[in-house]
């Protein structure tokens, strides 16, 4: 027994180093593994947070969203050939701040149905890429029923919604129109939810939201007056005519919109050139009508500095 004890004591040191050792460069791997396993879910948070903060892509819908924000549809009427105009307004739209706090915003670019062949590819291209249009079940008109086909087809649309309203608010928007987003969300922030009509005033003149009605270049109702539209026989039974004075007829038929907004001077025509609709561009503008030319966006676009989020890059120069 003597001549094996110094092996045994022998091997059971050396098991005992040799699991020491083990327990070692296991805790060494785990503190590099939980460091590794930390810094990744850390730069994987960050890779999230920057994607969605740059990605606007016009239509919101990806933001996160409460029962608390105030929710908003922009329908911008256009046509289906019109495909340089909208991919512009999508610069327009998914350059501005993408979160505004408080507010979801969702910007649709609203036709009829589609006529040609090219149209069904290239717009379901569009719409593969970019899930920002509605094309509604009517032939192309301005001024024979589209306006009422949009409000009147909300409901069934979004009936489906996690929130209801699905929208606090819907607009319709001609496409020649410049909507500042954040200045837009301002104003409505000490608004009523319910019978709301909102816009800028016709005729020019006029400053009494209850004589007329508001200008086609964007105008706004809350939910509850889309699902009137919807159910109520008065628009059904008068389509046509200019369709933002026809609207306007709509809910003084109805006994509609008792709370009213007129957001001129905010909202206004291009100043050029001047007439009793126009405003010199001005730093509390809400929207700006009619920049039919690339020339009277861009002057707008410059006024309001809209790429001064230009980040620099070796990539660019922009003098």
């Amino acid at each position: 027994m003597k001549t094996y004890k110094p092996n045994s004591q022998r091997f059971v040191i050396s098991s005992f180093f040799f699991i020491t050792f083990l327990c070692i460069i296991a805790s060494i791997n785990q503190i590099r593994f939980d460091s590794f396993f930390k810094f990744s879910k850390c730069a994987f948070s960050e890779t999230n947070i920057t994607h969605t903060e740059n990605f606007f892509d016009i239509n919101s819908s990806t933001l996160s969203t409460s029962n608390d924000e105030i929710r908003i549809l922009i329908g911008i009427l256009t046509l289906p050939d019109q495909y340089q105009k909208r991919h512009f307004l999508r610069l327009i739209y998914g350059t501005q701040s993408p979160i505004i706090v408080g507010a979801k915003i969702d910007v649709k670019f609203v036709f009829c149905n589609l006529t040609k062949e090219d149209q069904k590819v290239l717009v379901a291209l569009e719409i593969m890429r970019y899930h920002d249009i509605i094309i509604l079940n009517c032939q192309e008109n301005m001024n024979k029923g589209k306006t009422y086909t949009y409000f009147s087809s909300l409901p069934e649309m979004f009936s489906t919604s996690n929130y209801y309203p699905p929208y606090h608010y819907v607009m319709k928007a001609d496409d020649d129109t410049y909507i500042r987003l954040e200045n837009f969300v301002q104003s409505l922030r000490p608004l009523p939810r319910e019978d709301l009509y909102y816009g800028y005033v016709i005729p020019c003149p006029s400053m009494d939201p209850f004589v007329h009605y508001m200008s086609g270049m964007g105008y706004l109702v809350s939910w509850d007056i889309v699902e009137w539209i919807k159910r109520s026989d008065i628009p059904k039974t008068h389509l046509e005519g200019p369709e933002d004075k026809v609207f306007g007829e709509w809910l003084r038929d109805g006994h509609r919109a008792r709370h009213r907004y007129n957001a001129k001077w905010s909202m206004y025509n291009y100043p050029e050139p001047p007439t009793r609709c126009t405003h010199e561009l001005w730093p509390d503008t809400i929207a700006v009508h009619l920049l039919k030319n690339q020339q009277k966006w861009i002057n707008t676009l410059n006024y309001f500095n809209v790429t001064k989020g230009l980040q620099p890059s070796k990539l660019y120069h922009i003098p």
